[in-house]
């Protein structure tokens, strides 16, 4: 189905949602109902089948009209409607959407019938949502998942393994087992030497603690421009998601600061020379894998002179001087905590909040970035009122 253009076609989904209905349609002074239908309706099983609420609300009473009572104790919506002629209803409570019917011995097959009508209608309205859904972004009226908290625990998770193999292998290093073998052509007796490999397995977590940075990193940096530089506008967040990590890091940090300059600088050859390398499955992006045939043997096409200054270049095979890079990233990580944005990283990692584009738009998030002790009040405040929603205490 071509894409909408609302509100010129507007008319033409509301008859082809209808139609999908069927026998769904509103409730009426025709419809049949016990005087206390609402307040002993119950949930039935087949509203479990529901598609998620949202998409079910904006169907029925954004597209189609439906009638919603409005909020009530523990109820978000309530959209009363009729099936053949019988009364249901249409509800998002505390524990999620369903259909709720009178008689649930009775009307249980019904329901099922009325569910599946609805979710037939939900993907004739694809079109609907989609235009909604452009129509929020370019209003920015978005929020922004924050999943900050959980990309960073996946970093530190590998970082304690390197750590760990590390300190194994160095208090391992001295270590030898031998084994000795007899065989009908005479003993034979092996030197195994665990550092070895201790440290190549060391090696292989500091590339996972590399790639676990700069997916963390990724993340963070559009929530910061968000929170801490202002950034309010829709298209231009969904821009800045789908751009290079460097254009994020300019967004969310500034480089006119000499010390975040030499960050910058470090981490982009990090990643460039080091990430990159790996990421594409250990050929990189310059030829660093090939070798030319040459009179003295096979030479690789990118010699050492070739490497410039860049110290985190690799040598030869898989491997690189990890301790540097990881202390490198250890040590963005407490600037990061130390830097202008300390509030903003407050918001993002420690709240468990998604970023509001309202709150950055209305200067919300501005006034809290004045201090550290403002943003936690403004947290507070917050998930003041997101549990009050949660628990629909209207």
């Amino acid at each position: 189905m071509a894409k909408l253009s609302m509100p010129e076609d507007k008319n033409i989904l509301v008859l082809r949602a209808l139609s999908a209905l069927g026998n769904v349609k509103p409730a009426d002074q025709n419809t049949i109902a016990p005087k206390d239908f609402l307040s002993k309706a119950s949930r039935t099983n087949a509203g479990r089948e529901l598609p998620p609420y949202y998409l079910v609300y904006f169907l029925l009473h954004d597209l189609l009209g439906f009638k919603d009572l409005g909020r009530a104790e523990k109820v978000s919506w309530s959209l009363p409607i009729d099936y053949n002629g019988k009364a249901f209803v249409i509800e998002h409570r505390k524990f999620g959407l369903g259909v709720f019917a009178y008689d649930l011995e009775r009307d249980e097959s019904d329901a099922k019938e009325v569910s599946k009508a609805i979710q037939k209608a939900v993907k004739v309205a694809k079109p609907y949502y989609e235009w909604l859904a452009s129509e929020a972004v370019s209003k920015s009226n978005l929020n922004v998942k924050n999943n900050c908290a959980e990309l960073f625990g996946r970093y530190e998770y590998l970082l304690s393994l390197y750590d760990n193999t590390q300190k194994e292998a160095i208090a391992r290093k001295d270590e030898v087992n031998i084994q000795e073998k007899k065989t009908e052509h005479g003993t034979f007796t092996t030197y195994e030497h665990p550092y070895f490999q201790l440290r190549k397995n060391a090696n292989w977590l500091a590339m996972s603690v590399i790639e676990a940075f700069f997916s963390w990193t990724e993340h963070l940096f559009v929530h910061l421009a968000i929170v801490a530089r202002g950034m309010s506008d829709g298209n231009s967040v969904a821009n800045l998601a789908a751009t290079d990590w460097q254009d994020k890091f300019a967004a969310a940090l500034d480089i006119s600061e000499q010390i975040t300059k030499n960050y910058f600088d470090q981490l982009i050859f990090v990643r460039r020379q080091l990430r990159n390398f790996i990421a594409h499955g250990a050929f990189g992006k310059n030829g660093e894998t090939f070798q030319f045939h040459s009179s003295v043997g096979a030479v690789p096409v990118i010699m050492p002179h070739q490497k410039g200054k860049n110290k985190f270049s690799l040598f030869g095979e898989l491997s690189f001087n990890e301790a540097e890079v990881i202390h490198l990233l250890r040590d963005f990580t407490h600037f990061l905590w130390r830097s202008d944005v300390e509030p903003a990283m407050f918001y993002v990692m420690e709240s468990h909040l998604p970023v509001i584009l309202t709150k950055a738009r209305d200067g919300s998030y501005a006034r809290a970035m004045t201090s550290l002790d403002d943003m936690e009040m403004f947290v507070e405040l917050l998930h003041y009122q997101f549990d009050q929603a949660a628990d629909m205490d209207w």
